[in-house]
């Protein structure tokens, strides 16, 4: 099997290996899964490495046992890995990469709990207290809305590590303490994405403040014109809600922002949190295709183009992370990791042109510069952040 494990930051290189993977029932109630790195050629690989980071998983797995209410216990995970870093690790991710948390048992865990989570909220037919009742008709509904949003993740956690496709980011603009990194690609499959021609950028930047504290403020609508230069301040409401997990940060929702030139754009929003960090991805989708998934539909052709924010931990903890307020009433109890400070990375997608023989010009570089640039200084004014 071959895999790309990745940290979702755009300033740290993706681990590709191919393993072996041995699957036994220890007894009747335990089975144990384990994974071991298998060394190909490089004449044979087929040019499928383009990492700068060599990796070696040593014997690593899990074992599971059958609980007696039919559900799962993962009773322990390892993962034991031999890494040779061919560039210096950046210095933001020293810590949380040296540490062994970046690519550890603990994170592939809460990964896992979240897929669990979210599956069973897929499967359930009762609604969360949370959920806003009447505006998806139908389980059916519910699953094509959860299908959309999956996709959306999807796309924007592969947008943050653009080399496995074959593109590379190109450093463009060094502001104060980020720098914004660019990519171009052009889009022929319109089932996916918008067909054209289209430009991302990247910039990852440290705050000292909880990444509970800016996972609350970035997720909450109420919060949205603070930060959302494209939304000119105006206010944002939820029109949607889907619940998909016990935290109240996991869920999905459907934006709809007042500005009259937009009335038939709505914004797709997903957000997620576990122990090893927080997302929030969020797309702009007509009303056609989101009236398509909320009755059942197939959602597979409504073509995405998300954008977000992923925050982690700095790696460093800090003693006075208690689940205080912020100005935005953001609380910091929950997940997400409970650091000195938060690492966030910033991405943004946007459509060029649509027309797929266009070039990209130094204009649309510096206004997606500007994009960034402008979002995250409304961040910091809005959590009391000096530059």
């Amino acid at each position: 099997m071959f895999e790309e494990l990745q940290v979702l930051s755009a300033l740290v290189p993706t681990r590709q290996l191919y393993f072996l993977r041995f699957c036994q029932q220890i007894d009747p109630s335990s089975w144990a899964v384990v994974d071991v790195s298998y060394d190909i050629p490089s004449h044979q690989d087929g040019g499928q490495f383009s990492s700068v980071s060599k990796a070696h998983k040593l014997p690593s797995g899990c074992l599971i046992q059958e609980m007696p209410n039919g559900y799962s216990k993962v009773v322990t995970w390892v993962e034991n890995w031999e890494v040779e870093d061919k560039a210096p690790i950046h210095s933001l991710y020293r810590e949380v990469i040296q540490s062994g948390f970046a690519f550890g048992a603990e994170r592939w865990l809460s990964s896992l709990q979240r897929v669990c989570e979210r599956f069973a909220c897929l499967m359930s037919t009762a609604n969360s207290a949370r959920d806003l009742g009447g505006v998806i008709p139908s389980q059916e509904g519910k699953s094509s809305m959860m299908k959309l949003a999956q996709r959306m993740v999807s796309y924007f956690c592969s947008s943050i590590n653009p080399s496995s496709n074959g593109q590379q980011w190109n450093t463009n603009s060094a502001m104060d303490d980020f720098e914004v990194r660019t990519t171009v690609h052009r889009s022929s499959d319109p089932g996916h994405q918008p067909n054209g021609v289209i430009i991302s950028a990247a910039a990852t930047i440290w705050l000292p403040v909880s990444p509970n504290v800016v996972f609350n403020f970035l997720r909450d609508e109420r919060c949205r014109p603070q930060w959302d230069v494209l939304s000119n301040q105006n206010p944002v409401e939820e029109v949607a809600h889907i619940s998909n997990g016990p935290h109240p940060g996991n869920c999905i929702s459907v934006l709809r922002a007042y500005n009259t030139s937009q009335n038939n754009m709505l914004i797709l929003q997903e957000s997620c949190i576990d122990s090893s960090g927080c997302l929030v991805v969020y797309c702009p989708v007509d009303l056609p295709a989101i009236h398509i998934a909320m009755s059942g539909e197939d959602p597979s052709y409504i073509p995405l183009l998300p954008s977000g924010f992923t925050i982690s931990s700095d790696g460093r903890h800090s003693s006075n992370d208690g689940g205080t307020q912020n100005n935005n009433g953001a609380s910091t109890s929950g997940d997400g990791g409970s650091g000195g400070g938060s690492l966030i990375t910033i991405v943004f997608q946007i459509l060029v042109s649509s027309l797929p023989s266009a070039r990209m010009s130094h204009e649309s570089v510096a206004t997606v510069n500007n994009l960034i640039g402008s979002t995250v200084n409304q961040i910091k004014a809005s959590l009391n952040v000096n530059s």
